[in-house]
């Protein structure tokens, strides 16, 4: 595997991650406004992560489609934590990085563990299929004929 081969892969395993966490930032918005769980946004996050990682990773295949596929995965987890953080902090009195730092990985995956059903496992499963679908496909190219 030559140098410019790896660092691409590397980039965009990072890019995946970022934009994980990003979406389930996102997410986060109306979970948070609403006050509470919106499985269901799962599907356009996994739209939409799929159509990031389709247009990242050349060609658009089986690396895009795991990518993507990881980066919903990620996301799902993310609000799940951040949607537990925001109980505690919200039943402590304290900021949300307070109940972050304070709460740990541990209790705050063990807490978004216990605050979410099997329903809600479906949405997720169905996104990140979606996601990877939506990746893994390649893009129609137009007609040049007109």
């Amino acid at each position: 595997m030559n140098p410019r081969v790896a660092f691409s892969s590397l980039f965009a395993l990072v890019s995946a991650l970022m934009l994980g966490m990003a979406a389930g930032a996102v997410w986060m918005v109306p979970t948070l406004y609403l006050q509470q769980a919106l499985p269901w946004l799962a599907i356009p996050a996994g739209w939409l992560l799929g159509k990031a990682m389709r247009a990242w990773v050349r060609p658009p295949g089986l690396q895009a489609a795991l990518l993507a596929a990881l980066a919903m995965l990620l996301a799902a987890i993310y609000v799940n934590v951040l949607m537990a953080a925001a109980r505690i902090a919200g039943l402590m009195g304290m900021g949300l990085i307070d109940a972050l730092h304070t709460a740990g990985v541990g209790l705050l995956v063990q807490l978004a563990d216990l605050g979410h059903t099997s329903a809600d496992n479906v949405w997720y499963a169905i996104g990140l299929g979606l996601a990877a679908l939506t990746a893994f496909r390649a893009s129609r190219q137009p007609d040049a004929g007109g």
